[in-house]
């Protein structure tokens, strides 16, 4: 996450989650920490899996006070382990302790989104097919999750609904059906944006490609069927297979022949990566 990105986007959710944790005092550290004590504090690592965040992590010591100094052992996307020593922080230990628990609810977070998505990159190698996410993200935390998405080795889809265009279901039922929405979306969006419609079953896929949909979503169908939709979209549109996906069940996706594969689960149902602060000292 480079600095503009993190300048724009990242710092208002990073001070909203600092105030939120700090609405006027942190009144268990100034109870034991009256004045200023330089000190430093280790990341540890207390479960294997693939860092993502570190920037973020740093950046919630540095938005508390400038002159923390945080160094790494590691880089985004990389493979640690179980004991590893991550990094080290260095600054007033009053920054320390009250920025503990924002910094690595952050790193947490992030780190078990790409490990799990990872575990799923893993699954789909030597297939076609690209694996995808959903703006099913937590709330005001999306610009974080995505990124971890991608360190993850997954792609992103639409970051917004401002990104591009997704028919669904109820778009469908309030248009008064596929052939007619994907003629409104064509008169009203600009020509550079794709149009993706999502059918539930065969018919619905027929009269997408008759419109002239660019991306077909195949939501929720049987394994046949969709193999069945492949063959008969036969490279007219792109395709995408949607519907509970995850980690456990993705295998049985892999010969169905689509170009991508979403879910949900990378950003809703990833557990995080044990990681902890110890062995706080002063210098």
């Amino acid at each position: 996450m480079n600095n503009i990105t993190m300048k724009m986007n990242a710092d208002t959710a990073i001070l909203n989650a600092l105030r939120e944790d700090i609405t006027s005092e942190d009144i268990t550290t100034n109870s034991v920490m009256r004045e200023f004590q330089l000190g430093e504090v280790e990341l540890i690592c207390k479960q294997d899996g693939i860092i993502a965040g570190l920037d973020v992590f740093k950046r919630v010591f540095e938005l508390l006070d400038e002159k923390t100094e945080v160094s790494f052992n590691c880089k985004d996307g990389d493979t640690v382990k179980n004991g590893q020593k991550l990094g080290i922080i260095k600054g007033d230990i009053r920054v320390l302790l009250s920025g503990e628990r924002t910094a690595l609810n952050f790193l947490q977070r992030m780190s078990g989104i790409a490990t799990y998505t990872r575990s799923i990159v893993e699954l789909l190698k030597g297939s076609k097919t690209r694996l995808l996410d959903t703006r099913k993200t937590t709330p005001n935390m999306r610009i974080f999750e995505k990124y971890a998405v991608k360190v993850g080795g997954g792609c992103n889809h639409r970051f917004n609904l401002s990104d591009g265009i997704l028919l669904k279901d109820n778009h469908i039922g309030a248009a008064g059906g596929v052939a007619q929405a994907v003629k409104m979306a064509k008169e009203y969006a600009p020509f550079v944006r794709k149009i993706e419609v999502e059918v539930e079953n065969l018919e619905m896929l027929k009269e997408a490609l008759c419109a002239g949909a660019d991306i077909i979503m195949l939501d929720n169908m049987s394994v046949e069927d969709m193999k069945q939709a492949v063959k008969l979209t036969a490279g007219r549109a792109e395709t995408e297979c949607s519907g509970n996906v995850t980690k456990e069940n993705v295998e049985k996706l892999i010969d169905i022949g689509v170009n991508y594969i979403s879910s949900g689960a990378l950003t809703h149902s990833a557990p995080i990566l044990d990681l902890s602060l110890k062995n706080l000292h002063a210098v």
